[in-house]
């Protein structure tokens, strides 16, 4: 769409932009840590790694 006037692609790129952000924060917002009260057993496993 060459003939299309420069204004329009500012406004469609600020117009992605936006939704790109909007989408990112949803993401990092809806994220709910569930807690955890294990921490003493995941501690003491050992890693035993197979080559």
């Amino acid at each position: 769409m060459p003939q299309m006037m420069p204004l329009s692609w500012i406004i469609l790129y600020f117009f992605f932009i936006i939704i790109l952000f909007m989408f990112s924060f949803v993401n990092y917002y809806s994220f709910i840590p569930l807690p955890h009260f294990n921490k003493k057993n995941t501690s003491s496993k050992i890693m035993s790694w197979k080559w």
